[in-house]
């Protein structure tokens, strides 16, 4: 579920500083001293799901070497926090850091946080069924490895992380091609994998009707057949197809496109393998969290 390794944090981290402080904090420097220590809670104000425990450290170091960050319970990635006034954790050090770090430590939790408790709400719709949710590449520019990390935090899968790490098919690809080659063109594109000398993990192909569908099922190969925009009963149908082919196991249904929280559950019912929603990234509210000064 973790960060480990991501390149990009510490660079985010940095800009978000830059644009924050520019050339220094001026009301902090109003302080009598900045360098007092001090101590704040980091509490929600809002009923949700905690992201951004790997995340806030790093930022609290670009600020001050000194500040502290100690962690209750609830203070732990994909944690329920029931409502207002949850402590998440304590922090200690100088003053004026903490106070010029508070705003961009925030901005991080929340976003993070918004989207692990919006991602939560999905996969509890679809409790019971056998369809995981699925995040997409619907991500803020430079923030997707963290975007996908809060979405691993609320209970959701990653899908690819870009277009380097899976083959996805869409009907742009296919434009033109009328349906009696469908199948045959969409081998000849998977033939070409050979000379890219290791296989990607999954190869997926974009399907907008149960023919599309009936045709890319004879295509080895094909690891994924995404559903775009079906109606629910032709979801039904398609999974329908794939299993009178001997494939369940074999060839995954995803349904993507304009799913919500009033839809998800029915669309998990039809039988499909896997749910693809782009508003757990693109449109999650941010999760109301603050930090409080709290005597020494």
């Amino acid at each position: 579920m973790g960060l480990a390794g991501d390149p990009h944090l510490a660079t985010l981290i940095e800009l978000a500083r830059q644009e924050d402080l520019g050339s220094g904090d001026l009301s902090a420097a109003l302080l009598s001293d900045p360098n007092e220590p001090a101590s704040f809670r980091l509490i929600s104000r809002a009923a949700g799901v905690f992201a951004g425990r790997e995340v806030a450290p790093a930022v609290l170091r670009a600020y001050h070497p000194l500040i502290e960050i100690h962690w209750t319970d609830l203070g732990r990635d994909g944690a329920r926090l029931d409502g207002s006034g949850v402590e998440l954790a304590s922090l200690r050090g100088p003053l004026g850091a903490l106070l010029s770090a508070e705003r961009v430590l925030l901005n991080f939790l929340q976003r993070l946080s918004g989207i692990a408790t919006l991602t939560r709400r999905y996969v509890e719709a679809v409790a019971s069924t056998s369809a995981g949710v699925y995040d997409t590449r619907k991500t803020t520019p430079g923030w997707r490895g963290l975007e996908k990390y809060a979405v691993r935090c609320g209970g959701g899968r990653n899908h690819r992380m870009g277009l380097y790490d899976g083959v996805l098919i869409k009907d742009n690809y296919l434009a033109g091609v009328p349906p009696s080659r469908l199948a045959a063109t969409v081998f000849e594109m998977l033939n070409r994998l050979s000379a890219m000398g290791s296989r990607p993990p999954f190869v997926e192909v974009e399907a907008d009707n149960l023919p599309q569908v009936e045709a890319l099922l004879s295509v080895v190969g094909v690891d994924v057949i995404l559903l775009d925009n079906f109606p629910l009963e032709d979801h039904r149908q398609a999974v329908a197809l794939r299993d009178s082919h001997g494939l369940r196991g074999k060839v995954e249904l995803e349904a993507s496109g304009g799913v919500t929280l009033e839809t998800v559950r029915d669309i998990a019912e039809t039988g499909v393998d896997r749910i693809s929603v782009g508003r757990l990234t693109h449109s999650a509210a941010a999760l109301d969290l603050s930090m409080e000064r709290t005597a020494c």
